[in-house]
Formats: structure tokens, sequence, C-alpha cells
């Protein structure tokens, strides 16, 4: 998966931080000193199970002038550190060409085959296996980038594959010869319905098949054990797997393990991620893995460059912000893993993807672009100039890392060395539950005088806060936006800053106008000719403008439906009309929004443009002297399109 920063114009532009300096932005609690971790035990868990990292960026960080240490404080070979902790594998990705025609370097590592087997004789040297991430690309591969490398670009498909199997066998031949030990090689990164520029599966299970017989040649000549890995993502989406699964039988690929990416703010529950596995592995006969993994323990930047997970990322957090709920991740993870019943391994993605040194971006900007350890160079503008292009820079994944800013290893990096028996640390509060309050403008607002504490060994209780000094009666009467208020919680096991989202809204006529209720009987939904494949309330943070949920659209075949909701017995007067729309790969698109009155329609336009990039259309002083009125949004566009309406809003004009 390509890791940038997301864009910054994601933040929350009316969010409003009042409060009084308590220890940084995080509310989490955080120290120096790292303290001792829980650890449940992972039942069942294997004796080979496979405890893995990707250490990709490594050789660019540590030019970079990175430098890591291990738990006494000493300097030394992170590779030896990692070994210490009970890591097993090393998963390194290969592009085949990250440089532009000048010799300038991509960045993100800049992974052509030299970099994986520098990392791979690395790890050979502390006994660690390696797991080889073929992207047949120059540079970031993923579901919505799967571009071919320059050389192959223009290809036709049987030469395209003759060129990935000779790549394929010539790469893995190189790094057995180098004396590095290869377990696994995985053809692909994220190919979910692409791969190295193709789209149709009949050409990509071609490369894939080239692909794998490649590599059970080298692994035949050199009378080596290595497995096949396919490596797809979005396990949350509802038959995706089986589908991906089904094709590659019907195609007859020779693959091993079946690979999925699972990051917890993306990728749905953690039931879903071992029920979706243990099925490919039951019917398919595959043994599964998770191959990418991660989870942030600070909400801190390191570098001045956006991060994928911050305080305003409209992201689920199912685990508290801490090193204590990143192990907690790790931990679970694994397990979901070993309950499919076939799980071979685990590899978390970036553990050492910190800061390179610097006083300010600028000076850090220098070493991104001279020696590749930001996620992108600007140079890569010639291969990537939509993404790499505009969003070039720093890492956005510092602070999902296993060791802190200066290089030092988190207690977290302990988790897999205590898996198979499970460690215990002294009781303290971890960090104390965000409360959200939503408010009409002219409601009186009051706060809670407990909050819920969040301890280290998952277990809670309500502790009493003492919030800031806030007039709370001016906040309440408005204008709309949503405030952070801060507070002191906690008890005679420690305090912790606590956070209460206020949101003041205007009044809205509209009934359960976000989704969030189970009862969605007041909306009527037309799906015009039948055609829209999905259409429906969706739960995930990530694609709502406010809580949870939203209405859900994507279709196979052409997009077309109407939703709407009839409001009756107002009082007569003008009333606006709002909502919010996001979504992409909408062409041919006619959306707008629309309300009716009296007999008389009004309506404005809109589009979809990109993920959270939210329009806001808005209708003003609709008549409406019935006191009746249905407004909704009609959506069409061409196959393909998605997105998703949230946030609908009926409030007087006045």
């Amino acid at each position: 998966m390509k890791k940038r920063a997301p864009s910054q114009l994601l933040l929350v532009a009316t969010m409003l931080v009042l409060g009084f300096a308590i220890g940084g932005k995080s509310v989490s609690a955080q120290n120096k000193e790292v303290p001792g971790i829980f650890v449940e035990k992972v039942e069942g868990l294997p004796d080979n199970f496979i405890m893995g990292v990707d250490l990709s960026t490594i050789i660019a960080l540590e030019k970079s002038g990175v430098v890591f240490y291990n738990q006494e404080g000493r300097v030394q070979d992170i590779f030896q550190t990692l070994k210490e902790h009970g890591v097993n594998y090393i998963r390194v990705r290969v592009w085949n060409d990250p440089y532009d025609e000048q010799g300038n370097p991509y960045g993100g590592g800049n992974n052509d085959l030299a970099t994986a087997i520098a990392i791979g004789k690395r790890a050979a040297k502390y006994g660690l296996r390696v797991f080889l991430n073929f992207h047949y690309s120059d540079f970031w591969a993923d579901p919505a980038k799967q571009q071919a490398p320059k050389a192959w670009q223009g290809l036709a498909i049987d030469d395209k594959a003759q060129a990935l199997y000779e790549f394929t066998k010539q790469a893995l031949a190189a790094m057995l010869a180098a004396g590095i030990d290869v377990g696994m090689v995985q053809l692909g990164n994220e190919t979910t319905d692409r791969m190295c520029g193709e789209h149709n599966w009949i050409q990509i299970t071609k490369l894939m098949k080239a692909g794998s017989r490649a590599v059970r040649e080298v692994s035949k000549a050199a009378n080596s054990e290595i497995r096949i890995a396919v490596h797809f993502t979005n396990p949350e989406k509802a038959g995706a797997y089986r589908r991906f699964a089904m094709i590659l039988d019907n195609f007859k690929v020779d693959y091993d393990v079946f690979a999925s990416s699972y990051y917890p703010y993306w990728h749905g529950s953690l039931e879903n991620l071992t029920a979706v596995l243990k099925e490919v592995a039951a019917d398919f006969g595959k043994q599964v893995m998770v191959a990418e993994f991660s989870y942030a323990y600070t909400y801190a930047n390191g570098d001045d460059f956006g991060n994928t997970v911050s305080e305003e990322s409209y992201l689920a957090k199912p685990y508290p912000i801490t090193v204590q709920g990143q192990t907690h991740a790790i931990r679970d993870c694994i397990q979901a893993v070993v309950d499919t019943g076939a799980g071979i391994g685990f590899f978390y993605w970036e553990p050492a993807w910190i800061p390179a040194p610097g006083n300010n971006y600028e000076e850090r900007s220098v070493l991104w672009e001279k020696y590749g350890s930001g996620w992108a160079s600007s140079y890569a503008a010639s291969y990537d100039p939509d993404d790499a292009g505009v969003y070039y820079g720093g890492s956005s994944w510092e602070n999902q890392a296993l060791f802190d800013f200066t290089g030092r290893p988190l207690a977290s990096l302990q988790v897999f060395k205590h898996l198979a028996t499970g460690a215990e640390t002294k009781r303290s509060i971890d960090t104390v539950q965000e409360v959200e309050l939503k408010v009409r403008i002219g409601d009186p607002v009051t706060l809670p005088e407990q909050v819920t504490a969040v301890y280290n060994d998952r277990s809670t209780k309500a502790v009493p806060v003492e919030w800031e000094p806030v007039d709370l009666p001016a906040l309440a009467q408005g204008p709309p936006r949503e405030y952070l208020i801060n507070g002191l919680a906690g008890d005679e096991h420690g305090k912790v800053r606590a956070l209460c989202k206020l949101t003041v809204v205007e009044p809205n006529y509209i009934d359960n106008p976000s989704f969030e209720e189970p009862d969605t009987s007041m909306w009527i939904v037309n799906n015009i000719d039948g055609v829209t494949t999905e259409l429906g309330v969706l739960d995930k943070i990530a694609d709502a403008k406010s809580g949870t949920k939203s209405f859900h659209f994507y279709s196979r075949n052409n997009v077309h439906f109407t939703i709407e909701q009839r409001i009756t017995n107002l009082k007569p007067g003008r009333y606006n009309f709002s909502l919010f729309i996001q979504g992409g790969d909408a062409k041919n698109q006619e959306i707008y929004i629309y309300a009716r009155a009296d007999g008389r329609t009004y309506r404005v336009d809109t589009d979809v443009d990109g993920w959270r990039n939210f329009r806001n259309p808005v209708i003003r002083d609709i008549p409406v002297e019935s006191g009746n009125i249905t407004v909704g949004a009609y959506v069409k566009c061409a196959p393909g399109g998605w997105g998703t309406l949230d946030d609908f809003l009926l409030s007087p004009a006045d």
C-alpha cells in the first residue's frame, strides 16, 4: 500500500480548540520512559508462526542519519534488536526501476533489487528469513494505482508476462546467490482488481502465473522451499476475498498463501477478517496471513509532514492511541489470524519509519530528496504526477512505528516474544474515552462530571474529571462549529488529559439525518431501474461526515437512484436544505439536491471528485406555506461510481 499523508484539507477547518496546557495534544498518557506492557496470551499460537516486519525503508533511513538503539539505550543494528524481540522474518518490497531518466530516486526507500539484497544480507546475518514483495511497478502499487514499470509500458500482454517472468526469476536467483534465506515471495502488492497496468483478470492472472512459474523454477533449482503469496486488501468488503480466490482458482494460478492487509482504522472488524480468511482457507485449501498491519501509539508528528492517523483524521480508532493500545492491536490481529486455523503469520508494516534528522521541514526535505527516506521525492513526479508529483515529502507513518522518534524501541516491540505466554505489568490508566456532545443552537450545554478511564489491562472505570473554564452558554448560541474542550481526569492510578468534542448545530427538522439510528424507515430510496448494486447505510467512520454512518452507493452497473424524506407540520416560513456528499470514479455524473414544496421544485447541482472531498450544496430560502416539504438527492453516473451522503439538514432560513 502506498503511504502518504492525507491532504491537509481534510482537517476540520471550523474546529476550535479550547484549553490550557495539560501535556501535549494526545488524549493518552505519554511518558518519557515507556512503561511495561500487558500482553494477553494468544491461544493456539503455532511454534512456527511468522512474526514479521516490513523494513523496506531501513537503508534510506540510515543513509539519512537515523540511528537505532537497543532496549538498554546502546546503539545497535536494528536487525539484531528485532531478532532479540522475537521477530523472525523481514519483508522487503522490490520496485523495478525507482529512478527518473537522470537517475534521481523516487523515494519511499528507493527499493530496487540492489536495496533488497542489501536488506536481505542484513537479515541473513541474524538468522532472519526474508519475504520478497514484488510490486511489479517502478513505485508504489496499491488498489488505486498499479502502474507498469516504465520498461514494460506498451508491451502486449504475452510480452509483459515474459518480462515479468524473467525479472522475477533473475531477482530471486540473485537474492539466493547473495546468501539470503528467502522463505516466501509475493506476486504483486494489494492487487485488488488491478496489477502491473492491467485491469482484466484474464491478463492479471496471466502475469501472476508467469511470476509463479519463475518462483517454482528457482525454488526447485536451489532445492529450497519458497512459498508463493498473493496479496489483497479491503477484507471488509462483503464477498470480495471469496471472489478473488475463485478467480485465481478458475484460472489455475499456482500459489500457497492468501495474504491480506489489515489496518484497524480502515478494514472493519477482526471477527470479519477471521471469517473471510477462514473461508478462503477452507474452500480453496490455502494458507492465510496478514501481510501488512500497523497502529498508532501517539498523535505526535515527528517530521512536520502530515500523518495518516492524527487527532483530526476521520478514522476508526478501536484501540487507545498509546503504546499499550498499539500492543493490544498487534496481539488481537495475530489472534485473529491464528483463529482461522490456517494462519501462518503476521507482518507489521514499516515499524522503523521514523523521522529523518533535522530541525524543520526544510532540513528534512533535503534528506528525503537525496536518500529517499520520505514517502516520495519530487523526482517521482515524472512517473506519478497526480499523487507523488503533488504530495511528495516525508513519512506519514512515524507515529505508527515500534521505535520512538529517536530510534529507541517502544515497549510494544516486546509483544512478539510474549504472545505465547502473556505478560503483565503494573496497572495504570492508559487513556480516557473521548466525550462527544451535540447540541442545537440555543440548547443548554452540560459537561459530564465523570469520564470512562481505560486501563492498560483493558479494564474500564468511571473517574472524576475537571474541565477547563469555558463559557458554555456563549458557545451554545452559535455559530455552528465543533469545539474541543480539555480536561484532566483520573484516580489514584494517575491522571491524564480528557477531551470533549462539543458540536453546536443548527435546528434540523429531518429525522435521522446522518443515519446513526437503526430505524431508517423515514427515508425513501428509489433504485431507478434497479441498476445500482449497492445502496444502503454504511457503518464506516472514514466515509462519514460525522458520526460513523452514512448512506453509501456503488455499482458495477450504472448508478441511478434518489433518496428523500417528507417532512410535515412545519411552521409556515422559509427554510434552507443542504447535505454533504463525497465520492469518486463517477463519470458522466448528474448529481443534485432537490426540494418540493407547495407545487414547486427547487434544485442545486453538485458533484463528487474524490474521497472525503465533501461537497455541501445548499438550497436557500425555500418558501413553505403548507407546512409540508420533500427533500432529497438525485445521483446518476457511469459504472464504478461510488460515494456517500451524510448530514442532511433542513433548518429555518431566518
